[in-house]
């Protein structure tokens, strides 16, 4: 199999391989594409950046209480107002 071949197969495996939920053999292929493949290695490394960066800003960002308010109202989640 070509690398591209590779690349193009592996590439939808990699959220649940940077999610630490593949497994078996199909998670030992990949690890052995990525030890070859610099461009897969990048692919990786900005995903779990990324994935950082996300959990880091909706971490430190915080919803203003009237815009929460006004969200609730327009759903009609009346009991999550005083939370």
């Amino acid at each position: 199999m070509s690398q591209k071949h590779d690349c193009q197969h592996l590439i939808g495996e990699l959220s649940e391989y940077v999610d630490g939920e593949l497994r078996g053999e199909l998670c030992a292929e990949l690890e052995r594409h990525l030890s070859d493949c610099e461009n897969c290695r990048i692919v990786v490394d900005t995903l779990r950046k990324t994935i950082y960066l996300v959990h880091a800003s909706a971490e430190s960002e915080s919803v203003p209480d009237d815009v929460r308010e006004r969200l609730y109202k327009c759903l009609d989640l009346k009991e999550f107002l005083n939370s």
